[in-house]
């Protein structure tokens, strides 16, 4: 671990799945980090992650301009990973185009050298799914703002804490049925989240190209069938894969996005109609994890190391050979 330096790194939702990982990764880099979350006492966790002061909570709420500005003083990199996943009152438009476009103008103020921000594979200007739409004019802003920024898109990200394969497998846990939306032919390609985190700390680092798109995937390119076959396999259950067309998961959708937490949306399933894999521009460009040098983690290796717990009896079923 590199000793404490006076370097100061603001991180915009540090206390998330990406961003705790980030962080713990600066701090043994030797940075200074500064969490800006709504909530700090919900980032105490991640104080014992350095050296005593090394870390801290910040109160900062990106609808609020003057909380930004606050965050990003001093800092010489910030990092957006703010994001959502649902629609709402803090939804798409007001957290990834607006809130995007405020972080950057914030740091661009405020002299900060380099800005990284986290966008998503799925960005696209004209696409059907809100999600997607909201992530190109947040990248749009960032570029209008800081020009130099430096963007990540990384596919469906996973770890122990995921919302993707843990997703899955609970679905599979309760329910005889799995739903192939689409016929079960959407393409991801996973990406650990510990090799999302090194490449955004050499973005902080200053070891990415200013002014770059990345684009993040791991090894496997696996369809949504491939998944729920994974998820089966590990944790040793069978269940039914039931093709359902794009209009008739619309229509379950509707319904199932009435409620708090809404299992599925109508937006998740416009996601669905297109792949979430990494471009041939970006493999052929470098802006790859390939490209950066880094092999990337397998899903074989690291997801059934957590998803043991989905078994009926845990650790202790034996699983086939």
């Amino acid at each position: 671990m590199a000793p404490v330096s006076d370097r100061l790194v603001t991180v915009f939702g540090g206390s998330g799945f990406v961003g705790r990982n980030l962080v713990r990764s600066l701090a043994k880099r030797g940075f200074r980090v500064r969490v800006a979350v709504r909530r700090p006492d919900l980032a105490r966790f991640l104080m014992t992650a350095g050296a005593v002061g090394q870390i801290h909570g910040m109160q900062a709420n990106i609808r609020y301009p003057a909380s930004i500005a606050a965050a990003v003083e001093g800092a010489e990199a910030v990092v957006n990973l703010v994001g959502v996943m649902h629609d709402g009152r803090n939804g798409f438009d007001a957290v990834q185009a607006f809130g995007a476009g405020a972080i950057a103008r914030a740091a661009e103020a405020a002299g900060v050298q380099r800005l990284v921000h986290v966008s998503s594979l799925s960005c696209e200007a004209g696409a059907e799914a809100h999600y997607a739409r909201s992530k190109a004019q947040g990248e749009a802003a960032v570029r209008s703002a800081f020009a130099d920024a430096i963007i990540v898109r990384p596919s469906a990200i996973f770890g122990s804490d995921d919302n993707f394969f843990n997703r899955f497998a609970a679905l599979a846990r309760l329910s005889p049925v799995l739903p192939l939306i689409g016929g079960g032919d959407t393409k991801f390609q996973p990406v650990f989240v510990g090799d999302v985190a090194e490449v955004l700390a050499r973005g902080v680092e200053g070891g990415l190209r200013p002014g770059t798109t990345y684009e993040l995937g791991g090894q496997e390119i696996m369809t949504l069938r491939d998944i729920f076959k994974f998820v089966l396999k590990v944790t040793n259950r069978k269940r039914l894969l039931v093709p359902m067309p794009f209009a008739l998961a619309n229509l379950q959708a509707a319904v199932l996005g009435l409620l708090p937490n809404a299992p599925l949306t109508r937006d998740q399933v416009a996601l669905l109609r297109r792949d979430n894999i990494v471009s041939a521009a970006a493999q052929a460009e470098g802006r790859t994890l390939e490209g950066l040098g880094i092999q990337a983690a397998t899903v074989e290796a690291i997801v059934p190391g957590y998803l043991w717990r989905f078994r009926k009896s845990g650790q202790f079923e034996h699983m086939p050979a």
